[in-house]
């Protein structure tokens, strides 16, 4: 079975796939990867079904494997290099038994994920292999790790390339109306909506605080609200009237009364606002919500499409004499 052996690592480093949905009620957020996203562009450029990765928030670490494997950087542009070779984003490379794959620091947006066409082939708990650090399920991963992959089929396989949305550079995020919004009047809602925030340091995979210049957002009316259901996306408004948008990890209970909740398909915008990123919201109708509403596997299908071959110049190729280039080539004395 192959491995991937860890020699250094940055922190907060976990393992991530599509997390745990239908735990709700017993207290479990689903957690899973807080740019979801990228976890499926993976698994397109990859041609694989859709696998846990390495979830990296701002910085990554040094690997390798003991056997040869294709991998894909999705999510965040980071730095990475393997054997001192840049490595690009969102294309397939084969890291060769025993090369050291380098990742560094994020050159723009925060998580950034490692996948491996073999998939990685820890234990699943509850249905996922994600860790959920606020649950106490999994951990960090830590130097001097190895961990169990799948075995690359066809690791010989051409590269492919997805260009993949923008959303590591802030701009505006589509937000639905929920059940509290009607408690904001509609001033404070219009006000919300043209106030520029930029996302604070203050953030991890369980919500981002967002800064702004005016007075604070409050209630109409000083209304007390019973905690209820919140989930990933949720605007919620503390009690100082500052908004934090829920992620991954989020608990499943809140008191805090929430603004609204953005669409599930902007969320990766939100967790790729690097700290110091400019963010604006617009609000849409219920029914403009449930028109972006696509599943994982619809979106993965359109990703598929997306990817094309690379056209690799054959001096680069360190390892041409490794591929089959021609087929059906005799002696002649056959004819």
């Amino acid at each position: 079975m192959p491995n991937l052996i860890i020699h250094s690592i940055g922190p907060g480093v976990t393992i991530q796939d599509l997390g745990r949905p239908g735990w709700t009620a017993q207290g479990l957020s689903t957690g899973g990867a807080a740019d979801r996203l990228a976890i499926l562009e993976a698994a397109a450029i990859l041609d694989i079904p859709i696998q846990a990765g390495i979830e990296m928030m701002g910085f990554g670490g040094v690997f390798s494997v003991d056997s040869d494997m294709r991998i894909t950087l999705t999510g965040a542009q980071m730095q990475a290099s393997i054997d001192a070779t840049p490595v690009p984003q969102n294309t397939s490379v084969l890291l060769r038994a025993g090369q050291k794959l380098t990742i560094g620091g994020a050159k723009q947006g925060v998580f950034g994920y490692l996948t491996f066409a073999g998939g990685i082939d820890t234990p699943s708990i509850m249905g996922s292999r994600a860790a959920h650090l606020t649950a106490g399920i999994g951990g960090v991963l830590q130097a001097g790790m190895s961990l169990p992959l799948g075995k690359d089929t066809d690791p010989l396989t051409p590269p492919m390339r997805l260009t993949p949305t923008d959303r590591c550079a802030g701009g505006t995020v589509r937000v639905m109306p929920g059940p509290q919004t009607d408690f904001f009047d509609p001033a404070t809602l219009a006000r919300f909506a043209a106030t520029t925030f930029t996302r604070s340091p203050r953030g991890n995979r369980q919500g981002v605080r967002l800064d702004y210049d005016d007075i604070p957002f409050g209630l109409s009316g000083g209304r007390n609200i019973t905690s209820d259901l919140i989930v990933p996306g949720d605007i919620q408004m503390t009690g100082d009237g500052v908004p934090y948008v829920l992620l991954a990890e989020c608990q499943t209970i809140g008191g805090y009364p929430r603004i609204g909740s953005v669409l599930p398909a902007d969320l990766p915008r939100i967790a790729q606002a690097a700290p110091g990123t400019k963010l604006r919201f617009n609000f849409v109708t219920l029914q403009e919500a449930d028109a972006t509403a696509v599943s994982d596997k619809a979106t993965l299908a359109a990703l598929r499409t997306q990817t094309t071959p690379i056209i690799r110049d054959p001096h680069d190729i360190a390892d041409l004499l490794s591929y089959q280039l021609i087929s059906g080539v005799t002696a002649g004395d056959d004819l």
